[in-house]
């Protein structure tokens, strides 16, 4: 099992799916870029105003949001990398766990003890 590929990003909180995010190996280990918005409130155009870093007033169609995560020894689980809200901006640790036989994807983005948890479904 792998988080490579193109996934749905659904909303932990509303259900509504938001993004597809392609993974891929990325300098021996995953990024992920969001390959197009989904929802409703989409805009052409868009850019990410609140970011701090490189991305910066970027697209957000194509903007890299996990970087540097890598597969933990003997486990089905990517960390130690970040992912990026590119609503606020922020940055947290990156978790990724495939589940299911790799049908959904675990994304867990945290800061100390605190974080939450979306399930991304794969696209077939």
């Amino acid at each position: 099992m792998s988080p490579l590929g193109l996934w749905r990003s659904v909303d932990d909180k509303s259900g509504d799916v938001r993004a597809e995010i392609r993974i891929t190996e990325s300098a021996g280990g995953v990024s992920g870029r969001i390959e197009r918005r989904l929802g409703k409130d989409a805009q052409a155009g868009a850019v990410c105003g609140e970011c701090r870093d490189d991305r910066k007033n970027q697209p957000l169609d194509g903007l890299e949001i996990i970087r540097g995560v890598t597969k933990a020894d003997g486990r089905d689980v990517w960390e130690g990398g970040k992912i990026l809200d590119p609503e606020s901006g922020r940055e947290y640790t990156a978790r990724l766990t495939p589940i299911e036989g790799g049908k959904r994807l675990e994304v867990r983005g945290s800061i100390g003890p605190f974080g939450r948890t979306q399930t991304w479904v794969r696209v077939q």
